[in-house]
């Protein structure tokens, strides 16, 4: 056997396939008319708009709080409660940044809470709360015109015994 021959590949081998895509389209698919997709009806599907108690939405929420546990912002968040407002449940937030992650659990949230109380008409909105800061106190003044604020009896038990709060 010669060199020559081993390189030479016989006629009625198969080439080698390459794993790259192919760089033509077939266009023959593209004008064909598309097959109707039929979506399945379920059989005797209402959908009920019941009332339900407070204890049941609560029991709910706190059921998907618990499937939620291992995301620990969203257990978090979901552990922080809602207030009801008719059929709007209003999820508190602390910071903007809190938005983008109730949006995230929204719809499963919607749809599990629908599925256990049997209503749909229920959503669910996040609402951005106002948060008050309070000033620190850092020096002696006005640590102690904080605590006068609190007890008005320390101003006057500085004015009769003649005390300066500045030292």
């Amino acid at each position: 056997m010669t060199l020559a021959s081993a390189s030479e590949t016989p006629k009625n081998t198969k080439q080698r396939e390459t794993t790259k895509p192919k760089a033509t389209i077939n266009l023959g698919n593209i004008l064909k008319p598309a097959k109707p997709v039929s979506i399945p009806e379920k059989e005797n599907e209402v959908i009920t708009n019941r009332d339900f108690s407070h204890e049941e939405l609560v029991g709910a929420w706190q059921e998907f709080a618990e499937m939620r546990k291992n995301h620990l912002a969203e257990y978090h968040l979901l552990g922080r409660g809602f207030e009801r407002e008719g059929n709007m449940l209003v999820i508190h937030l602390a910071n903007p940044v809190e938005e983008p992650l109730m949006l995230g659990l929204k719809n499963d949230l919607i749809t599990f809470i629908r599925e256990k109380v049997g209503n749909s008409a229920l959503q669910v909105t996040g609402r951005l709360q106002d948060i008050v800061k309070q000033k620190v106190a850092y020096t002696s003044k006005e640590k102690f015109d904080v605590m006068a604020q609190q007890n008005p009896m320390l101003l006057h038990l500085k004015d009769r015994f003649g005390l300066d709060a500045d030292f």
